[in-house]
């Protein structure tokens, strides 16, 4: 049985994508086993020669590791959904290219959901390089009203309030668990029977707001998602879809 497969999308990104898998490989496993699934969306930087000859070098019967190329760029719900069809895990993680684990990260996050199963989603605390929080894995569905506030920086000056601090939801506490709408693709973790009810990434969206859809898909079928920050990782963020 696997309990958690990786979803890594690489485009161009050979460095990063490599620092990612490393940081996987050093990271606290306690058990689990894990396949992780890179997706090459036809990259031209010589990242499938080096991705493979790191697989080739790590693989474990406790840390699986495989290669699907794509012959052309799928973007980012495509390319995700050919490694989701794949995955054997009890738990899908999506995992940006340019995310770095702790070295508890995947053992913590998978225990609370475990210890949770009234979560069908979850994220960790996602930080930037600068050790603050990435918005993006903390946010409400960007209404015409929230996205108002925010763009028009009545987030920024009454955040507190959660009338106007709607976007990122910013009036509550992150150093809690508590429910939010919408988290990042950069790292999404969820059960598999989930997906299984809802579909997948909807390929309509080639990059950026398909974890929007995906989460409101979630939250309509009565899923609760959660920030869960008893443990980090690390978005370098941009690097990945550049």
């Amino acid at each position: 049985m696997i309990d958690v497969s990786i979803i890594i999308l690489n485009y161009n990104t050979k460095t990063v994508t490599l620092d990612c898998l490393k940081a996987l490989v050093e990271s606290k496993r306690n058990g689990l086993v894990i396949e992780v699934i890179v997706v090459d969306n036809a990259s031209t930087d010589n990242s499938v020669q080096e991705i493979k000859q790191f697989i080739a070098s790590v693989s474990t019967n406790k840390l699986q590791l495989k290669l699907i190329q794509n012959s052309h760029n799928l973007g980012f719900a495509a390319g995700n959904n050919r490694g989701i069809r794949q995955a054997k895990g009890n738990f899908i993680l999506l995992l940006n290219s340019d995310v770095l684990v702790e070295k508890d990260t995947l053992t913590k996050q998978i225990r609370f959901m475990n210890e949770h199963p009234e979560y069908g989603i979850s994220t960790c605390k996602l930080e930037l390089a600068n050790g603050t929080l990435d918005p993006a894995c903390h946010r409400g569905f960007p209404t015409l009203w929230a996205s108002f506030t925010y763009f028009t920086q009545l987030e920024r000056l009454f955040g507190r309030i959660p009338l106007f601090g709607c976007y990122h939801q910013t009036w509550k506490n992150r150093n809690t668990v508590h429910d939010v709408d919408v988290i990042s693709g950069a790292f999404f973790c969820v059960r598999k029977e989930v997906l299984e009810k809802i579909g997948y990434f909807d390929e309509g969206f080639f990059m950026y707001a398909e974890d929007i859809d995906l989460c409101l898909r979630a939250r309509t079928a009565g899923f609760r998602i959660g920030f869960y920050p008893k443990t980090t990782a690390v978005h370098l963020k941009g690097v990945s879809g550049r």
